[in-house]
Order: C-alpha cells, then sequence, then structure tokens
C-alpha cells in the first residue's frame, strides 16, 4: 500500500453533488480547496450501514472543520445520482438528509485508486487524508469496512497540524488543543517530559 504522507494529494475532477443538492459534473478538487486544509474522506458505499453514521458525524461537526479554515468532502464508488437520493431519504428510513458537504462520485474507481483506497476493484476501504493549504498530505488513516471513525480525533489532527505550523513545535503522544507542545531538540524532550512524562 502506498503511503501519500508527505506527498502531493492527487488532484481529481469528478461529478459531484453540491450542499444545496445540485450538482457540479466537473468539481475540481484542487480549486475547491485552494488556500484551506482538507480532509477528504472515501467510504464504502451509499444505502450501507456503518457510512451513514460517519457521513452525519462529520456533517454535525463541519462547522468545527470550517471554524479551523478546513473543507471536508466525501467520496465513494457510487453515483452523483445515488448520493442525491441517499441525501434525499431521512436519517430515519435509512438516509443521510440534507448534509451540508460535497459528494463526490467516483464511478470509474479512480479516485479511490490513486488513493490507493480501492478494495478488491469493488469499493473504498474507509479513508481519511488531512491535506495542508500547500496540498499536500499530513496525515492519513485507512479503517476495514467494519470499523467506524472517530471524527473528533481528524479535528484533534487538524488542531495538531495548525499548532505545529504556527509554533514550530511538535505534538507529542496525546496532545489535544490547548495542551503545551514539545521543542524538537533534545533539551525539549527532556524538558517536556519531566513535565509532562507522568501524565501521558
Amino acid at each position: 500500500m502506498a503511503v501519500l504522507v508527505g506527498k502531493n494529494a492527487p488532484d481529481f475532477v469528478a461529478p459531484a453533488v453540491m450542499p444545496d443538492n445540485s450538482i457540479n459534473e466537473k468539481f475540481q478538487f484542487s480549486q475547491h480547496i485552494k488556500g484551506k486544509y482538507a480532509v477528504l474522506f472515501f467510504y464504502p458505499l451509499d444505502f450501507t450501514f456503518v457510512c451513514p453514521s460517519e457521513i452525519l458525524a462529520f456533517n454535525h461537526r463541519l462547522q468545527e472543520f470550517k471554524s479551523r479554515n478546513t473543507e471536508v468532502i466525501a467520496c465513494s464508488v457510487d453515483s452523483h445520482f445515488t448520493h442525491l437520493a441517499w441525501k434525499n431519504t431521512p436519517e430515519e428510513k435509512g438516509g443521510i438528509g440534507q448534509i451540508q458537504l460535497p459528494m463526490v462520485a467516483d464511478l470509474s474507481k479512480s479516485i479511490a485508486r490513486n488513493y490507493d483506497v480501492l478494495l478488491n476493484d469493488e469499493v473504498a476501504l474507509r479513508g481519511s487524508f488531512l491535506i495542508d493549504r500547500q496540498g499536500v498530505v499530513r496525515h492519513e488513516v485507512v479503517n476495514d469496512l467494519p470499523l467506524g471513525r472517530n471524527i473528533d480525533e481528524m479535528i484533534r489532527m487538524v488542531d495538531a497540524l495548525q499548532f505545529s505550523e504556527e509554533h514550530g513545535e511538535v505534538c507529542p503522544a496525546q496532545w489535544e488543543k490547548g495542551k503545551a507542545g514539545m521543542t524538537p531538540t533534545g533539551a525539549g524532550v527532556a524538558e517536556f517530559l519531566a513535565k509532562h512524562g507522568k501524565d501521558l
């Protein structure tokens, strides 16, 4: 499996259902996220089981991401017509309702293949990619089909990336927004562990 961390996020142009339910036949990923951070997440299929819970969890936290200048984009191998039908199905009937993030249609499976999350040439694994303002992948995690994501962990990773960029420090284990970072030197790690090691 290819690791994309440290590499430019593969760009793509594909149909997408937009937050207002319009269909952008030529949604270009790099243009949509230009100058922003981005979370691109793949899920296996519309009208399934774990997937709606993840999409709703992302949607419920969308303002948290936007407050961090971060776009969130969903992608699966379904068509944009199926995406729209799923949005038009209420939650109590297994749908996702009027979520407010773009849903990309990867019918050719080329996007999932380029991000190396395509399983058996059929569906995408639960891949999540955090991309910085220069278009570089800085964090990725891939879950097997039965294992739902923790969306709050992705928010924590956005915070960690932005903290590191702003302060020039690194984020140790268990770091959360508001906690101390670490100076990336021998003296820095010694100082951090002396103060915080017992709390790890």
